[in-house]
C-alpha cells in the first residue's frame, strides 16, 4: 500500500471510530440515564436502537447517492448532520426538565449521519486500494477502528458521564469535526473513479439483478453480519446492566471491565485483516472458525452464571466475532463488481445495523424472563450463523466483469 493510500485509509478509519463512540459511548451511561430521566430499561435501550433503526432505512439510499455523486460528497455532510444531532441531545439534556423525547429526535439525526458515513467507508476502501491484499488490509484497519471505538467507548463514556451524565452528547460533535477535517484533506478519491449517473429505478434493477445471480451467498453474509452485531451489542447491554444492578460496579471500573472483551475483539480484527489473503474459500473457513468459537463460548454462558467465567467466555466470543467481521467485509467487497460495490455494501451495512438496533431491546425483554431463555436463544442464533457460513456462503472465485450498466449500453 502506497503512503498516500495508507494515510487515506487511516483517515477513513476515523469514521467508524467516531460513529462507534457516538453510539457505544452511551451504553455504560444508560443506567444513569434511567435514573436521571426516570425511564425504564426498555426506554433507555431505545436511545441506542433508534439511532440504528434510522440508519437501516437510509443506508441503501446513501449507497445509491455515493455511487451517483461520489463518496466524499455523501460522507462529509453526513458527519455534519451527526454532529448536529449530538448538539441537540446535549442542549436538550442540559436545559430541559424532561428531555427524553428530544433526545430520541436528536438520535434520529445521528442515525441519519451514521447512514451516510460509516457504510460508505467500505466501498471507498475498495475504490482506493489497487490490490485485493491492500483492500483486505484496509478493511481490517476499518474493523479494528470500529472495535477500538467500542473498547474506548465504555471508558470514555464513564469518564465523561462522571463529570455530568449528558457530557457524552457534547463530546460527539468534536469527534465529528476531527473526522471531517481528516476526510477533507487526507482522503483522495481516485481520478478514474467514475460516478454512476443512472436513475433510482436503474439502481433498483442493479440490486435485483445482483441478488438474483449472487443472492445465496450475499444474503447469507447479510444475515451473519446482523447476527454478529446482535450478539455483540446485546451482550454489552447485558453486561452493563448486571455490573451495575447485580454487582454494584459503575463508573470507570465498569468501563474498564466492558473494554476487556472488546479489546480482544479489536486485536482479533487487526490480526485477521493483516493476515487475510485473496483465497475466498480460505476466508470462508476463517469466518466459520471464528463463529464456531463464539458459539461454543455462548453455550458455556448458558450453564454458568459466574461473572469471571462469563467475562472469559465473552472474551472468546469477542475473538470469534473479531475474526469474522473483517473476513465478511473482504468477501463482500472483493466479491462484487466495482460499480455495484456501494449498493451491495450499503445493504450489508443495513443488516449490521439491524443487529445493533435489535440487540439491546430484545436482551432487555429476555432478561426479565430468565438467564436460560436469554442465552439459549443467543446460542441458537449463533448456531444458525455458523450453519449459514458452512452451507450457504460460496462466493464466486472470480468477480463478474460484465456490469448491468455495460449490458444496457450494449
Amino acid at each position: 500500500m502506497k503512503k498516500k493510500e495508507k494515510w487515506g485509509v487511516l483517515s477513513l478509519a476515523s469514521i467508524p471510530l467516531v460513529m462507534t463512540l457516538g453510539n457505544s459511548m452511551l451504553i455504560p451511561v444508560l443506567p444513569m440515564m434511567e435514573k436521571e430521566l426516570e425511564i425504564s430499561p426498555f426506554q433507555s435501550s431505545l436511545i441506542i436502537s433508534i439511532y440504528s433503526i434510522v440508519a437501516i432505512i437510509l443506508i441503501p439510499i446513501a449507497g445509491f447517492l455515493s455511487d451517483r455523486i461520489g463518496r466524499k460528497k455523501v460522507i462529509i455532510p453526513s458527519l455534519i448532520i451527526a454532529a448536529i444531532g449530538g448538539l441537540i441531545a446535549g442542549i436538550a439534556s442540559w436545559l430541559l426538565e424532561n428531555p427524553y423525547i428530544l433526545i430520541l429526535v436528536a438520535r434520529l439525526f445521528q442515525g441519519v449521519g451514521a447512514a451516510g458515513a460509516f457504510p460508505i467507508v467500505i466501498p471507498l476502501i475498495g475504490d482506493m486500494c489497487k490490490s485485493e491484499k491492500d483492500v483486505n488490509t484496509g478493511l481490517g484497519l476499518i474493523e479494528t477502528s470500529n472495535t477500538l471505538g467500542k473498547v474506548l467507548s465504555p471508558i470514555l463514556g464513564a469518564i465523561l458521564a462522571a463529570m455530568i451524565w449528558y457530557m457524552p452528547f457534547f463530546a460527539f460533535p468534536l469527534f465529528c469535526l476531527i473526522s471531517i477535517l481528516l476526510i477533507q484533506f487526507m482522503v483522495h478519491t481516485p481520478k478514474d473513479n467514475e460516478v454512476d449517473t443512472s436513475s433510482f429505478s436503474f439502481f433498483l434493477k442493479k440490486i435485483k439483478r445482483t441478488l438474483k445471480e449472487e443472492g445465496r451467498w450475499l444474503i447469507s453474509i447479510f444475515i451473519v453480519g446482523a447476527i454478529c452485531f446482535y450478539i455483540l451489542f446485546g451482550m454489552l447491554f447485558f453486561l452493563s446492566s448486571i455490573l451495575e444492578d447485580k454487582y454494584e460496579i459503575d463508573g470507570i471500573i465498569k468501563g474498564l471491565i466492558l473494554a476487556i472483551p472488546l479489546g480482544a475483539l479489536c486485536l482479533a480484527s487487526f490480526i485477521t485483516g493483516k493476515k487475510l489473503g485473496d483465497d475466498k474459500n480460505a476466508i470462508k473457513w476463517i469466518i466459520f472458525s471464528g463463529l464456531f468459537g463464539s458459539t461454543l463460548a455462548v453455550f458455556v454462558i448458558c450453564y454458568i452464571e459466574n461473572l469471571y467465567i462469563f467475562l472469559a467466555a465473552l472474551v472468546l466470543c469477542g475473538i470469534g466475532v473479531g475474526i469474522a467481521l473483517p473476513s465478511l467485509d473482504a468477501l463482500i467487497t472483493n466479491g462484487t463488481e466495482k460499480d455495484e460495490r456501494g449498493t451491495i455494501t450499503s445493504i450489508y451495512s443495513s443488516f449490521r445495523f439491524i443487529g445493533v438496533a435489535v440487540g439491546p431491546p430484545v436482551f432487555a425483554i429476555l432478561m426479565k424472563l430468565s438467564h436460560d431463555v436469554l442465552f439459549y436463544s443467543v446460542a441458537g442464533i449463533s448456531v444458525i450463523a455458523t450453519i449459514l457460513v458452512l452451507f450457504f456462503i460460496k462466493p464466486p472465485k472470480r468477480v463478474r466483469t460484465d456490469s448491468l450498466f455495460q449490458k444496457v449500453k450494449r
